[in-house]
């Protein structure tokens, strides 16, 4: 069999499929313009729609957005605070403690002071060493 350049023989080339003659249509071209025209507005009114849709969704989103942004600059605000309350409260809690050192520990552990509580066996003996006045 024989070959043409597109690759076709030349039998299939010779067979060609006849249609029957179109009817004429009942709708005029001004008709089918009409409805292409109809057909395109309705698409863009439809594209329209969903636009304004997505802009309305748009904008709920960014006002959500501001405000949950404004909520996290609070909240760093006030973790900010607290943190600095606790710096300084814990400032105050080492004064305390070196005050206890300095004032209550030291002075016990440096005269060696100790205190015999009452007997168990002997309960009318109150003898006991009184801490040295501060």
């Amino acid at each position: 069999m024989a070959r043409d350049l597109n690759g076709l023989s030349a039998e299939s080339t010779e067979q060609v499929i006849k249609f029957p003659p179109k009817q004429q249509s009942s709708i005029s071209a001004d008709e089918a313009g009409q409805v292409v025209i109809a057909k395109i507005r309705k698409a863009a009114e439809l594209s329209h729609e969903t636009c304004d849709r997505a802009m309305a969704l748009a904008h709920k989103l960014a006002m959500q957005l501001r405000a949950a942004e404004d909520r996290i600059n609070r909240l760093e605000r006030e973790v900010a605070l607290f943190r600095d309350r606790a710096a300084h409260a814990e400032g105050w809690l080492q004064t305390i403690y070196k005050e206890i050192e300095e004032k209550l520990i030291a002075p016990r552990s440096a005269a060696g002071t100790e205190y015999n509580l009452v007997s168990p066996s002997n309960p009318n003996n109150s003898e006991t060493t009184s801490p040295p006045a501060a």
